[in-house]
């Protein structure tokens, strides 16, 4: 497995006559052995798309807390505050979780992984930036860059959010 990487036009876009500037879209998959791939793509993003299975979030809310977080408090994303999209996918799916609901999961997780990951010393923690604001429960709303929830699905083509997301990242 390897990361993806591509230039191509958005799909609204597509259709439209004029400059339009194609975007350069890279795909860090989510496995664990491929998560240290992201550091080497970091640096140059100017937005992170982060695709959560609405279908599947239960059994992996805390392995997908646990890779949101840190992402969220890796000190180039923070020092560049580069905006996050989280994307719950497959919400056409009659037993896939609401955004709301992966949202609310997201932050009660990454709450206890606050709470665990403060309390190792200063030492232990490289290239790692403190989350969200001390004595109250975490929300992404605390986040230094802007971190958005939203719905998609990818089969049934609902995914203008997502495009909206990147073409404000990458401007034409």
């Amino acid at each position: 497995m390897e990361p993806n990487e591509d230039c191509f036009l958005l799909y609204s876009e597509s259709s439209k006559k004029g400059n339009i500037k194609p975007v350069h879209v890279v795909d860090v998959p989510g496995h664990s052995r491929l998560r240290t791939k992201l550091d080497e793509f970091l640096s140059q993003a100017a937005g992170i798309v982060f695709v959560v299975d609405a279908l599947d979030f239960l059994p992996n809310s805390r392995a997908t807390a646990e890779y949101l977080y840190d992402i969220l408090t890796r000190a180039v994303v923070v020092k560049k505050k580069i905006p996050l999209l989280i994307v719950c996918n497959k919400v056409d799916k009659v037993t896939a979780h609401s955004m709301d609901f992966i949202r609310k999961q997201l932050e009660k997780e990454i709450d206890k992984l606050r709470a665990s990951r403060n309390s190792i010393s200063a030492a232990d923690i490289s290239d790692e930036v403190t989350l969200g604001v001390q004595g109250q429960p975490f929300t992404f709303t605390q986040c230094i860059n802007k971190v958005t929830v939203t719905e998609a699905s990818a089969i049934s083509g609902k995914i203008s959010e997502v495009e909206h997301f990147i073409r404000e990242q990458v401007k034409p």
